[in-house]
């Protein structure tokens, strides 16, 4: 079986879209094979590209199995929270049970385009390896929901795969479909700007990650 195939799962009808697919466990394996070792490392440098910081309250979208978000928590310590959100019941049952020992992270199901929050209840807005499931019309709705409950000043991250280069890793990667993932969501920045945000960046983050960096305005 191909390892896009493993990651992502077999093809779902089209109510499914936005979901996250494959099940908590492989997803985690397979997920760390494509970091190479580095999913730890890879993650500490989205955390301090975000610019999370002590008693913070994050929002992770797309959080998927927590691994993130419990990340993220350690951050933000007693005084700040974590809230993951994901479409897939059996991805927040997993996050959940992992983490019992955190008071200061919990996961939810939830919509990326609608997301349940009031307005203005979060200083960071992170989102990895999620645009990519979503369809393209929920994409822009999806970035606009993150802007409305980032409080003005707040912090976006939104990471998504990128293809590493090197001949070794395009022999690894070349049957799998997974190269693919680098060009599915090209146009991450535009999302971003025409959502409202400003101080769009871009950046990178070996061996597998492309991340945009923005700001709500304090306006």
């Amino acid at each position: 079986m191909k390892l896009g195939s493993l990651l992502h799962g077999s093809a779902r009808p089209a109510s499914h879209a936005g979901r996250t697919i494959g099940t908590p466990r492989r997803y985690d394996l397979v997920t760390a094979i494509l970091f190479a070792g580095r999913r730890h490392q890879s993650f500490r440098s989205l955390a301090a590209a975000s610019g999370v910081r002590s008693g913070d309250w994050v929002l992770d979208v797309g959080a998927g199995t927590g691994y993130f978000a419990r990340m993220l928590a350690e951050t933000v310590g007693p005084h700040g929270a974590v809230v993951g959100v994901d479409a897939a019941p059996e991805m927040v049952a997993h996050a959940r049970s992992q983490s019992r020992s955190a008071a200061n992270v919990s996961f939810e199901v939830g919509n990326a385009a609608a997301l349940s929050f009031p307005d203005s209840s979060f200083e960071v807005v992170v989102s990895s390896l999620t645009m990519h499931h979503l369809d393209p019309a929920d994409q822009l709705p999806a970035v606009s929901e993150m802007r409305r409950v980032l409080k003005p000043g707040g912090r976006l991250l939104i990471a998504e795969f990128q293809a590493p280069r090197g001949h070794l890793w395009q022999l690894l990667l070349g049957p799998t479909g997974l190269a693919a993932m680098a060009h599915a969501v090209p146009h991450v920045e535009t999302l971003v700007a025409e959502a409202g945000f400003v101080d769009v960046e871009r950046g990178v983050v070996p061996p597998v990650l492309q991340y945009v960096r923005a700001t709500r305005s304090s306006r």
